[in-house]
């Protein structure tokens, strides 16, 4: 079966779910709507009906689903309404501006017996995939660190998202995708949530920001997200009780790293190292180190689609379930609340 999708919010993300829907069998993009005459002359172009009245847009607009991908603060209004008409909505990420709206938009699917979702296409990257594969498979044991970084050099933050009335800044933007890939590969509640915001270049919000999180088990995951850092570090740096892992970027150049047992013993010599003289951080025999290549995964962005395409036919479970959202919105809020009352946030998330 075909279903038709209708795109609210023809603008860089909105064109690109038109441009990537024809990786997914079984949905096609058929109408936009847009308040900007300009993007609706560019989806005409590009083969869709176009509307500059929404209630037309929705009232007439050969599709069963919407895509909502507009400025965050008009998340709520958008997808609402669209339920209340009685489609099905994949909103743009993040899902809304606090816990309240988001479940204003809940209660509406629910309501009308609709799917609502969020595109947290992020859950399909190679880097994140690979990571969690070396988890899940326990090539390194027990995890207890885990670092997520994405860094940019430009310092720019582009149109809405430098404004706070529009729910910009990084903690919305990126952090609300690394938050959502660190939940859904730890399967723990979250005890702890401590975060630093920054402006460094954009005044009215967040344009790097360092989130750290505590899982039950005692587990830290950091998060941090910079769009002016000259100096980049690895995609993902993990240390477990057997080994260790290394992703540098996006291309999931790394390797893993897994140790055998030395035996403790009270040594009567200071090594001398470069860094000077030291027993504990002496370089540790090579013969003891294990260096493996990273393994392989597949992985498309598209999935994320053909995922809601079998949920819609009643052959799959839907991946990116409304209490994960909560979750995600639950660790942003407390976030925020860190960084203002400086001071971390206890919490059972």
């Amino acid at each position: 079966m075909e279903y038709k999708l209708g795109i609210i919010g023809y603008g860089g993300m909105g064109s690109w779910h038109h441009k990537n829907s024809v990786k997914v069998p079984g949905l096609r993009v058929t109408s936009a709507f847009d308040i900007d005459q300009q993007r609706l002359k560019i989806a005409a172009e590009n083969g869709l009906k176009t509307y500059d009245n929404v209630d037309e847009f929705l009232k007439n607009g050969d599709f069963s689903i919407v895509l909502v991908a507009t400025p965050n603060n008009f998340h709520k209004y958008y997808s609402v309404m669209a339920m209340d008409a009685k489609k099905h909505v994949v909103c743009e990420k993040p899902v809304a501006m606090n816990l309240a709206e988001l479940d204003d938009m809940i209660a509406a699917s629910k309501k009308n017996n609709v799917l609502f979702t969020v595109h947290q296409n992020r859950r399909w990257d190679k880097d994140y995939k690979t990571v969690k594969k070396v988890l899940s498979d326990n090539l390194i044991g027990k995890p207890y660190t885990i670092e997520s970084r994405v860094h940019g050099q430009n310092g720019v933050m582009h149109g809405w998202r430098a404004y706070q009335v529009a729910g910009g800044g990084m903690l919305f933007d990126w952090g609300v995708h690394l938050i959502d890939q660190m939940l859904y590969m730890v399967n723990e509640k979250v005890t702890e949530v401590y975060c630093q915001l920054f402006s460094i270049k954009t005044p009215e919000v967040d344009d790097y920001f360092k989130l750290i999180l505590r899982f039950e088990s005692g587990l830290s995951a950091q998060i941090e997200v910079g769009t002016y850092c000259l100096e980049k570090m690895p995609r993902w740096y993990v240390n477990a009780d057997q080994g260790s892992v290394l992703v540098k970027n996006w291309e999931c150049e790394g390797n893993v790293t897994r140790a055998s047992q030395i035996v403790m013993e009270w040594e009567p010599e200071i090594v001398q190292t470069v860094g000077g003289p030291t027993r504990t951080m002496a370089p540790r025999p090579k013969e003891t180190l294990e260096e493996i290549d990273l393994p392989k995964v597949q992985s498309e962005w598209a999935e994320y689609y053909m995922n809601i395409i079998a949920y819609l036919n009643g052959k799959e479970d839907i991946i990116v379930k409304q209490e994960e959202l909560r979750r995600v919105m639950q660790v942003i809020e407390a976030a925020f609340e860190s960084d203002k009352s400086h001071q971390s946030i206890k919490c059972l998330i």
